[in-house]
């Protein structure tokens, strides 16, 4: 049996994959559902082999979350450019829904990961400099007579 700790981590290790497998999912609908197992095997196994806390876990997740969310428009797009010559006027609104909602969502995600990185235990803090340096001497105050 597992300590509590593990058994969370292995928790949140699945869950972190599931959002990944339903993200890659809606990128590429019409996949086999073997390329979307074996797409959940390497993100369960990437999660397993490099994270150690809940917060690199979601880390990175939500980092591939926002790439596949930035992959998005770009498939739609290459999607609909084979699929004719010259996109109609309702393809082009569908283009420009996918551009603005997964540059939005992919911006949003990355964001939400890097704040992650930046959290994670182990993080250097950026050093802090004192507000008057103690190298530099200041003007000697006269007395007025």
């Amino acid at each position: 049996m597992f300590p509590a700790t593990q058994r969370i981590l292995l928790l949140n290790i699945s869950l972190g994959t599931l959002v990944v497998a339903i993200g890659f999912w809606l990128l590429w609908g019409t996949l086999a559902p073997e390329v979307i197992v074996l797409w959940v095997a390497l993100v369960g196994s990437f999660l397993y082999w490099k994270c150690c806390t809940i917060t690199e876990i979601w880390a990175w997740s939500t980092l591939l979350l926002g790439l596949e969310s930035f992959a998005w428009p770009l498939q739609l797009m290459i999607q609909l450019k084979s699929a004719a010559l010259v996109p109609s006027d309702e393809e082009m609104g569908t283009i420009l829904s996918a551009v603005v909602l997964g540059l939005f969502s992919s911006v949003f995600w990355m964001s939400f990961s890097y704040g992650l990185f930046k959290r994670k235990p182990g993080t250097p803090a950026p050093p802090t400099t004192p507000s008057t340096p103690e190298h530099t001497k200041r003007p000697s105050r006269q007395k007025k007579r």
